[in-house]
C-alpha cells in the first residue's frame, strides 16, 4: 500500500531523528540531489551515502533535527516543503553546532514517495 504525504513525512521526520543513516538512505531517490549548508553538493545515492558516512566519521554525538515543516505543494506525484534544522556535536573534541532552513523535493517513484533534493542553507533558524 502506498503511504500518503503525511505518512512518508512522519516517516521521513522519525527516521532524520533516528540518526540511522541507512533509515534515512531507504527514503531517498537514487538519483536525488542533496545540496548541504557548507556548500557541497552530492548527486545520486552513492554520493549522498558517502558525505554521510564522512559526517558521521567527523561528527561525534552528531544531533540533527528538523522543525516548523511547512507543504508548500502537495500533488499527486511531486511536493515540496520547507523547514528549519539544527544540528550540533564535536569535531576533533570541539563543540560544533550550526542552524538554518532547508527545502525538501518529494517525488512518487515506482508507487512510493522519496526525497529528490534536498537543499539547506546556513542562517538564523
Amino acid at each position: 500500500m502506498d503511504a500518503s504525504l503525511d505518512d512518508f513525512l512522519q516517516e521521513l521526520l522519525a527516521a532524520q531523528a533516528s540518526g540511522e543513516r541507512d533509515r534515512v538512505l531507504t527514503l531517498v531517490a537514487d538519483d536525488a540531489v542533496y545540496w548541504f549548508s557548507n556548500g557541497d553538493a552530492h548527486h545520486g545515492l552513492p554520493a549522498i551515502e558517502a558525505a554521510f558516512v564522512r559526517n558521521a566519521e567527523a561528527i561525534e554525538g552528531d544531533d540533527y533535527r528538523v522543525s516548523d515543516v511547512v507543504w508548500l505543494s502537495r500533488g499527486d506525484t511531486a511536493a515540496a516543503l520547507r523547514f528549519r534544522f539544527a544540528w550540533s556535536g564535536r569535531v576533533k573534541g570541539e563543540a560544533v553546532s550550526a542552524s538554518g532552513r532547508g527545502t525538501w523535493v518529494l517525488a512518487l517513484r515506482d508507487g512510493r514517495w522519496r526525497v529528490v533534493h534536498e537543499h539547506l542553507s546556513r542562517g538564523e533558524a
